[in-house]
């Protein structure tokens, strides 16, 4: 078949542009993206028939591969089998997915649950259904592209505002038309810097202004709070999140979102949210994981402490190198090159001295903030960390010099 009749249409010269983009970097073999790994032994990776060790796992309390977990996941498949007869609603709904529902609604203090097929679409989800036109949606400029995209699709108001900027949150609360819904959504920790929202003066702001307050956990479960219940225990403030939503695939080592909070929400999102009532169940392996990680969490809470000694340990040796990185309480520690080829050539050259951290460029982060955005687990022993810490600073320091014409440490 010819696509000679696509040649003027502006799409094929993006699509044509972008799939140059790529190849020009899988010349230079500087293309780290979609490695196919072969195995996975708790902090390493093999890729290639290569064992190399992973600082970029989201697996923060090192639960991927615990034989507890994958135990329940096996005895789940054999009772239940690999799926479910389709959507929940109708026929697809085990007990299985209700005891995860009320075991997640317990774990992080809310009345229930819904669990949905990722965190993406558990975000959408929610944000879809709760706003619509006449109704205004804040969101932090720097929030997780699930929540823009919730957003923009909702038919809301979008109004973005800077990040981490409370001020801002009330100005645009105040300039809300009368008799709109208002709904302010803000990641817990920011998936590309780590940083942590200022949770008492927007749930101060959202109290005065009516608002409803949504929080995505994503990042903070399991880390932020010496308990791992996230960033309502980190800040002492149990209860004063509206909508508490968080995917199921990073200290929790499985797959899907959910969203936690009061009855009724439960009930309008069961039977109403578009990724609820016309998707697939959560297959019932992958919900037994999810169980026995929550599990898993609540009895061995020193994870979370192991996790904690790990990044601080990463964040003053990469400071002691020489590197600009913040003081925040979480696992992600950006390292910022600016330049796409800095942050291209660097990975590269760690993978090639055996540590796989894949490079963060635009348009996952805006034009002249590239970076590695540096995790560690509480999988990878002292010995681990201080490999991490090393590498990365010696290949800072062979890289920057040949960019220092850019925007790198910028």
């Amino acid at each position: 078949m010819t696509t000679d009749h696509l040649a003027t249409n502006p799409i094929t010269r993006r699509v044509n542009e972008f799939a140059t983009r790529v190849h020009r970097v899988q010349e230079r073999q500087l293309y780290l993206y979609l490695e196919p790994v072969e195995a996975l032994r708790g902090p390493r990776v093999t890729i290639a028939g290569r064992s190399v060790l992973l600082g970029a796992s989201y697996s923060y309390l090192g639960l991927l591969g615990h034989p507890e977990i994958e135990a329940a996941a096996n005895a789940a498949v054999a009772q239940y089998g690999t799926g479910t007869h389709g959507v929940r609603l109708l026929a697809g709904n085990t007990d299985l997915h209700d005891r995860l529902e009320r075991r997640i609604a317990t774990f992080i203090g809310a009345d229930t649950a819904v669990v949905y097929s990722s965190g993406y679409v558990a975000n959408v989800a929610a944000i879809t259904t709760l706003v619509g036109r006449g109704d205004v949606v804040v969101c932090d400029k720097l929030d997780h592209a699930s929540i823009i995209d919730g957003c923009l699709l909702s038919g809301a108001r979008l109004v973005r505002v800077p990040h981490n900027n409370i001020a801002a949150v009330d100005h645009a609360l105040a300039e809300a038309p009368a008799g709109a819904g208002t709904l302010v959504v803000a990641d817990a920790v920011f998936s590309m810097d780590g940083d942590v929202i200022d949770l008492p003066a927007l749930v101060d702001v959202c109290q005065r202004r009516q608002a409803w307050l949504m929080v995505d956990e994503s990042h903070s479960l399991g880390v932020l709070g010496s308990d791992g219940r996230g960033i309502e225990s980190h800040f002492g403030l149990r209860g004063t999140i509206d909508i508490k939503m968080s995917s199921l695939s990073k200290s929790i080592p499985s797959v899907g979102g959910y969203i936690a909070g009061r009855a009724e929400l439960s009930a309008l999102l069961k039977h109403t949210s578009r990724a609820f009532v016309f998707s697939a169940a959560l297959p019932p392996g992958s919900a037994a994981a999810c169980l026995a990680a929550f599990d898993l969490l609540e009895r061995e809470p020193q994870r979370v402490e192991r996790l904690r000694q790990n990044y601080l340990s990463l964040r003053s040796g990469l400071r002691a190198g020489g590197l600009e990185v913040r003081d925040d309480p979480t696992a992600i520690v950006p390292v910022i090159t600016g330049n796409d080829d800095a942050a291209l050539t660097m990975a590269r050259r760690l993978f090639d001295r055996g540590v796989f951290i894949p490079p963060i460029v635009s348009p996952a982060v805006p034009p002249h903030t590239s970076r590695l955005r540096v995790t560690v687990t509480a999988a990878h022993s002292a010995a681990d960390v201080d490999e991490i810490i090393k590498t990365v600073i010696a290949t800072w320091h062979e890289v920057a010099p040949v960019f220092a014409h850019t925007e790198i440490a910028r």
